[in-house]
């Protein structure tokens, strides 16, 4: 008999759907969505203790300190309140941060505790209890905030020699504004890198970018940069030849005894020329005779020079 009756219920409650009868169905739903409705205000009616995240609004001298790291955005607390503000809490919906003030000890302050926190939460949650912080500290890191102006210079090439070609900017100095460590550090001058290949426009300018630190702001984003063609400087150098491919055993003698070269290189780095890498070679293939003149070959140079050429044209080389 149960089995039959639950045969018998199970055929009422589906049979408005065999029948087509939609009204039925929208009734159900109805029934539904209301009940759902009640639940739910009922629910948002209570009083809850639970978990949030909060947002927060710092305060400080913005003309004076910079943060060299991102301020926290928010904070985790533990709250009570009734289910609708901590809908609109989690919603964030009409939500007044906490203000944090941080009007002393910058730039050494270095963290926030829970209990400078507090003051300004419980001031900022309306209709809910501030229970504690999740985290009672949050830490902060703060410089001074500093302007500078530097003039700008080409950057040397990528072995530390001199480019071959001048620059004329525009502006010809770039204030930076920034965190004092990071500005402090700064070249002076302050080194602007070219393209690998750089285009020139119809008028020999290119427009390249300054760059910098992140946390550090130019005056302009770009300068204009003019290339000229740079002078090269002489430098002599007296150099002993080298005999190769003579035969051993004998002395010879040669007139003159060094061989003159001059280099070429930018006066930055004449100091880093080093005169010992010149080399000279005479060749005893080109040796007819036991007095002949023979022609100096320049064998090495030094990495940065930028031309080279030997002065003496021959050297005579005799048996002695």
């Amino acid at each position: 008999m149960p089995f039959i009756r639950s045969i018998s219920l199970l055929r009422w409650f589906v049979s408005p759907l065999h029948k087509e009868r939609r009204s039925y169905w929208r009734v159900v739903a109805a029934c539904f969505m209301a009940a759902s409705t009640f639940w739910m205000l009922n629910a948002l009616g209570k009083t809850y203790t639970t978990r949030i995240v909060y947002p927060l609004a710092w305060r400080y001298d913005g003309t004076r300190y910079i943060p060299v790291q991102p301020l926290p955005t928010e904070v985790a607390v533990n709250v009570t309140g009734r289910g609708w503000k901590l809908l609109r809490k989690e919603l964030m919906l009409d939500v007044k941060p906490a203000e944090i003030s941080l009007l002393r000890g910058l730039p050494a302050t270095r963290y926030v505790t829970g209990a400078a926190v507090r003051p300004a939460l419980q001031a900022a949650m309306e209709g809910l209890q501030f229970n504690y912080l999740v985290s009672d500290t949050m830490w902060v890191s703060f410089d001074r905030l500093v302007s500078r102006e530097i003039p700008l210079t080409l950057s040397p090439a990528a072995d530390g020699s001199a480019l071959p070609y001048a620059a004329r900017f525009e502006p010809k100095a770039v204030v930076f504004k920034g965190p004092a460590s990071q500005v402090e550090a700064l070249a002076n001058p302050y080194p602007v890198h070219l393209p690998q290949a750089p285009a020139s426009s119809t008028n020999g300018t290119l427009r390249v970018p300054i760059g910098g630190p992140e946390l550090v702001k130019t005056s302009v984003p770009e300068v204009r940069v003019r290339l000229q063609a740079r002078p090269l400087v002489n430098v002599p150098v007296q150099v002993v030849p080298e005999l190769t491919g003579f035969p051993p055993g004998r002395e010879y003698e040669l007139h003159p005894a060094t061989v003159r070269v001059q280099l070429q290189c930018f006066v930055e780095d004449t100091a880093r020329l080093d005169r010992s890498q010149v080399r000279v070679q005479l060749h005893f293939s080109s040796f007819t005779g036991p007095d002949s003149s023979l022609q100096p070959l320049l064998i090495g140079i030094p990495v940065v020079t930028r031309g080279s050429r030997v002065i003496t044209r021959a050297v005579r080389v005799s048996f002695k």
